[in-house]
């Protein structure tokens, strides 16, 4: 059996040195494929496309993973913009919604990390505080905080102790979408898991960065439900 096909979204910076050059690159950290290919899985890169492809792109492959980035622009759920939310992203944002979506209606296997979990609960008509304090110590440096599971959820039946994650967010879940439930809690009450309970469709979003983490259980998990979609896509 072929190890199944995940895909990563990448995001475009319009300015990137490397050698001789400076220019605009679509890009995505090394932990998110490291990730994918320690868990049994192979890694598909997706630079940002016409969202109208969206359904067309997933097609092939046999899991999603949405990365990490900037903040949702908060149009896309219906509230003025906090003084501290950054700049829209709209390419990026209109390109996961509709890999999402897509995703959703096929029943693909999807993880959110951080960005992409706020995404995720956006896709499904959920909104987000703006701005939290605490969940970033400072401008590109990762800080670590306990997470707890909440019992018979998918994400406790992965990970069922308290654990200590990789953190960097100023953003987080309010209103949860349409069929969420949260799964994990931070010590001050942030949603920090959110997953569609759902037994037939793994559905997860986690607000903290398992790839810069050793734990592969939840991306371990990602895979094997991706495995049965690539089986029943042959």
């Amino acid at each position: 059996m072929p190890r199944p096909l995940i895909g990563i979204t990448t995001y475009v910076e319009e300015s990137t040195r490397y050698g001789v050059w400076d220019v605009p690159t679509s890009l995505v950290p090394t932990g998110y494929y490291e990730l994918v290919q320690a868990a049994g899985g192979t890694a598909v890169l997706l630079p940002p496309d016409e969202p109208g492809s969206a359904a067309e792109v997933l097609s092939r492959l046999d899991g999603l993973v949405v990365a990490g980035g900037p903040d949702v622009d908060p149009v896309r759920y219906g509230a003025e913009r906090h003084p501290r939310t950054g700049a829209p992203a709209t390419k990026r944002d209109e390109w996961e919604l509709a890999l999402i979506g897509a995703a959703l209606a096929a029943g693909m296997p999807v993880l959110g990390i951080c960005r992409g979990m706020q995404a995720l609960n956006v896709a499904l008509g959920g909104t987000l505080i703006q701005h939290i304090d605490g969940h970033a110590v400072a401008p590109g440096v990762m800080s670590w905080h306990p997470v707890r599971p909440v019992p018979q959820t998918r994400y406790a039946a992965l990970v069922p102790e308290e654990a200590e994650v990789p953190t960097y967010h100023h953003q987080a879940v309010d209103r949860l979408g349409r069929g969420l439930i949260a799964s994990a809690h931070a010590v001050d009450g942030t949603v920090e898991a959110i997953e569609l309970p759902d037994a037939a469709h793994w559905v997860l979003g986690v607000q903290w960065h398992p790839e810069r983490d050793k734990d592969t259980r939840v991306m371990a998990s990602l895979i094997e439900a991706a495995s049965l979609t690539s089986a029943a896509r042959v």
